[in-house]
């Protein structure tokens, strides 16, 4: 993967951020787009060879697209200023998520902002055996790669149906669960960058089965 042409390109999008301008580089959006699912189809098989529950995902199936959604998000630009994917992509699961692009890049998974029932689900699991995602979220190794859960909307008190006393309220208060391992440039260009993901997504893995088993089962 040639990472200094995505940074590149990156850069000169975000420079010229339209319609006009990606229409000019649409050939150099598809060079780039193109090799960066290339390379996510690389990854899928290698970390493929670690899970037998792993769920195989194609570049093509995992990759976002490069537009903001502006309906919902009016004032953002039209185009991002970064390539995101989703890899290890079961339905009604968390990903492993895998961002490269200019204001950030990272490795991350869980469950951003889930719905209600799922929410719900989560919550039944840490009700049920909290002590074992407690477990997972202070070992040494894991703090040291996503220190703590991603700080998001979390309830003042107590959700419906557990108590303030409950001794993982402070887990129990939060309506995201997920983590994230920042990447720097010096990072991606490394020529270990690979195996850096797949020793990342080995350390989330506990944590996002914790997860998955908790809305699946």
């Amino acid at each position: 993967m040639n990472f200094n042409n995505l940074f590149q390109f990156l850069t000169e999008l975000n420079q010229n951020n339209s319609k006009e301008w990606m229409d000019k580089n649409r050939k150099w959006y598809q060079e780039v787009r193109d090799q960066y699912i290339q390379w996510l189809n690389e990854m899928d098989q290698a970390l493929a060879s670690l899970d037998n529950d792993y769920y195989p995902t194609p570049g093509k199936k995992g990759i976002n697209r490069i537009n903001n959604n502006l309906m919902f998000h009016p004032n953002k630009p039209i185009y991002k200023d970064h390539f995101g994917a989703g890899l290890d992509k079961a339905p009604n699961s968390g990903d492993f998520y895998i961002e490269i692009g200019l204001g950030q890049s990272m490795l991350a998974g869980g469950i951003w902002r889930p719905d209600a029932k799922t929410l719900r689900s989560i919550r039944d699991a840490i009700d049920y055996d909290g002590e074992e995602l407690q477990r997972i979220l202070n070992k040494t190794s894991f703090k040291k790669a996503f220190g703590d859960l991603v700080v998001d909307h979390r309830l003042i008190k107590a959700p419906k149906g557990f108590s303030n006393e409950h001794p993982h309220i402070d887990l129990l208060r939060n309506k995201t669960f997920a983590v994230t391992h920042p990447l720097s440039q010096d990072d991606i260009f490394e020529l270990n960058f690979k195996e850096k993901v797949i020793s990342v997504y080995r350390e989330m893995l506990p944590f996002r089965r914790y997860l998955n088993k908790a809305v699946t089962v």
